[in-house]
């Protein structure tokens, strides 16, 4: 997905489909293949410090498809029944840094198959083997005081010490698939048509964001500027917990 970055200045690199880096990218869902689709996510979530935001400048439109789509998890939280906000009020979450989608445990894989050049590890991308990152399920935003769901499909792994509120493993997992579907929801969401020219800014600490991705050959070239975040909203588990 990185086509090149800038060694001086890392936070700017340039998103590209339809380049030479698209078998990297490129899985099947049902049986379609599709560069560079990406499920619900927050941007080095996996980090326990995600970065304040991002700003995304069209230089080069999809001809079709290649939508970003934007999910507001404060209204996320604002929607949630009582008995939900009690429940998951003083609850973690962690997540695992994992490359393979078919592993992710909450995401929705029906149709997905990977491509034969899919990354199965961190090292085939040049990543590090992060430890797993634990949020609070609901994080207050540094900023604003809003109340955040702290929740997004991609790397979602389990509640942390779910029996401190008396549920077992498997009635936390049910709950996270409740929170998964909820942030689902289409009025949370906003997905942006790219035009030439067009600049997004997003609040990476309030709104979760994906893309649909492009068929294979069609030309999409983004520029990015990563905005740094100055707060850790998580902490990273040591290796024993």
């Amino acid at each position: 997905m990185k086509a090149t970055t800038s060694a001086e200045y890392p936070e700017l690199f340039v998103l590209e489909n339809g380049g030479e880096t698209d078998k990297f990218n490129t899985a099947y869902y049902d049986g379609e293949a599709i560069v560079n689709r990406l499920i619900w996510h927050m941007d080095l979530h996996y980090t326990g410090k995600p970065n304040r935001g991002a700003i995304l400048s069209a230089v080069h439109i999809a001809e079709e498809d290649g939508q970003t789509g934007f999910g507001d998890l404060a209204k996320a939280y604002t929607a949630l029944p009582e008995h939900l906000k009690n429940k998951i009020a003083d609850l973690e979450v962690a997540y695992t840094f994992e490359m393979q989608r078919i592993k992710w445990r909450f995401a929705d894989n029906s149709g997905y198959e990977p491509g034969p050049f899919s990354p199965k590890k961190p090292a085939d991308v040049g990543f590090p083997d992060f430890p797993d990152a634990v949020y609070p399920m609901v994080v207050t935003h540094p900023e604003t005081g809003d109340k955040i769901l702290e929740i997004v499909e991609q790397f979602l792994d389990r509640v942390i010490e779910p029996e401190k509120i008396g549920m077992s493993d498997a009635e936390a997992d049910q709950l996270l698939h409740e929170l998964v579907e909820h942030i689902r929801k289409p009025e949370f969401h906003y997905w942006h048509d790219w035009r030439i020219g067009d600049m997004v800014l997003w609040d990476n600490w309030r709104a979760m964001h994906c893309t649909t991705g492009t068929r294979v050959g069609i030309k999409r070239l983004i520029n990015r500027t990563t905005i740094e975040g100055g707060h850790t909203l998580g902490r990273q588990l040591a290796v024993t917990e």
